[in-house]
């Protein structure tokens, strides 16, 4: 397989990437699933940011997707933890309820943001990018 089509279809190398996705929300969790499963991602969904987190070392997720409001814990929270864990944690930060600013004087940073309600094909494209990078 070329490293090209693995990267498309979701694999690095010979292994599907592990993508998790952090959310309260059941539905936004079933819907990433449904997107990104089929072009060959492990899926690991969450809906408690505390739980993505105890799970998160020995998964070893090539991206990190997370909503920025959640209970218990909030995206940024999460974004800080995974890069003291690893510090090129590649992550994806989603939020209905704040803009970019929200993270401008934090100490640590998502790669990407996209604001809900998000297109499809740009969710896959930043998932994509990031999985490859």
């Amino acid at each position: 397989m070329s490293a090209t089509k693995s990267i498309h279809s979701g694999h690095i190398g010979d292994s599907p990437a592990t993508i998790f996705v952090v959310d309260d929300e059941t539905m936004l969790l079933d819907l990433a699933a449904m997107i990104l499963q089929p072009l060959g991602y492990k899926v690991r969904t969450f809906s408690d940011p505390k739980q993505a987190l105890a799970e998160y070392p020995a998964a070893k997720p090539a991206v990190v997707v997370t909503d920025y409001a959640m209970d218990g814990m909030n995206g940024l929270d999460l974004v800080h933890e995974c890069k003291r864990i690893n510090p090129r944690q590649k992550i994806i930060l989603l939020s209905g309820t704040v803009d970019e600013s929200i993270f401008a004087n934090a100490q640590s940073k998502p790669d990407l943001f996209l604001a809900k309600p998000y297109l499809i094909p740009d969710f896959v494209a930043s998932v994509r990018a990031l999985a490859r990078a």
